[in-house]
């Protein structure tokens, strides 16, 4: 068999076993454990509690390492390992936790990549990666609509500013504290003595209220969930493309090894055929 099929071969077996359910439950699990090491250590430990703990971060942290040279090594296209920013979030934080917790101007950054460790979490499990890579490339649609809801409440904390600044200073005095107040309305805290406390002067100020919930608190919060829904309709219409290109590519590639072992059997048949003495 030709060596380029055999490395194929090879690194078809290493990303089987990557991707399988035992492969990526062990992961899962070592992270969990990892998370609850840390939570540990912030209670009041018994010595010998700590030093089991310091002995598990050790073999966690080998494990990671060990990890992320396995999926370097089932990697088909060492040059596209890096170009995927989960791959280079996970190398990151792997070779952060390999900062010595003993060195002091090192543990703070040391202690905060452990930390961080549990986010590795979301670049294992592909729903999690998939949510945040959808809510990321979400995120300039959004924009627009936070711009948007800036500039409704900037106006709507400039009325509040003007006819409620007498009623109560500590919550209309300016604009920056009106749209405070505003924010603590549009999160239903409370939200209902800032508005009786300003109907005692204004009877009719509950419309200023009711308007600015309902732009806020119905139509924008619809307009967020839409356009997070429209980003992930199309990437998971995008995934799913790619998952039939990725399909296809295995079958050709398949083919190709197929065909290359009947030219091999072809010619050892030809060679042994060509040899036999005639009678």
């Amino acid at each position: 068999m030709p060596p380029a099929t055999l490395s194929y071969s090879g690194s078809s077996a290493l990303r089987r076993i990557e991707s399988s359910r035992l492969f990526q439950g062990a992961v899962i699990a070592i992270i969990i454990l990892s998370a609850l090491t840390i939570g540990a250590k912030t209670y009041e430990l018994s010595p010998w509690v700590e030093r089991s703990l310091g002995v598990m971060d050790t073999a966690i942290t080998v494990f990671f390492l060990l990890e992320i040279l396995f999926r370097f090594a089932a990697c088909p296209h060492k040059r596209r390992f890096f170009l995927d920013g989960w791959n280079i979030f996970d190398t990151i934080v792997v070779i952060g936790s390999l900062i010595p917790l003993d060195n002091s101007e090192a543990v703070l950054l040391g202690r905060l990549l452990r930390v961080f460790r549990v986010l590795r979490l979301v670049s294992v499990v592909p729903e999690l990666r998939f949510l945040i890579n959808s809510l990321l490339k979400a995120i300039p649609r959004m924009g627009y609509i936070a711009l948007l809801m800036f500039i409704i409440f900037y106006i709507y904390a400039a009325i509040g500013s003007m006819f409620f600044a007498d009623t109560d200073e500590e919550l209309w005095g300016d604009v920056a504290i009106a749209m405070l107040t505003l924010f603590r309305v549009a999160t239903f805290e409370d939200w209902t003595d800032v508005m009786y406390a300003t109907m005692e002067s204004y009877p009719l100020s509950w419309v200023y209220y009711l308007t600015f919930i309902f732009l806020t608190a119905f139509i924008f919060l619809n307009m967020m969930v839409g356009a997070i829904l429209g980003v992930m309709t199309s990437e998971q219409n995008a995934r799913e493309a790619q998952q039939a290109h990725d399909e296809r590519d295995r079958i050709v590639q398949q083919l190709d090894e197929v065909q290359q072992q009947l030219q091999a059997l072809t010619a050892a048949i030809t060679e042994q055929s060509g040899t036999r003495p005639r009678e």
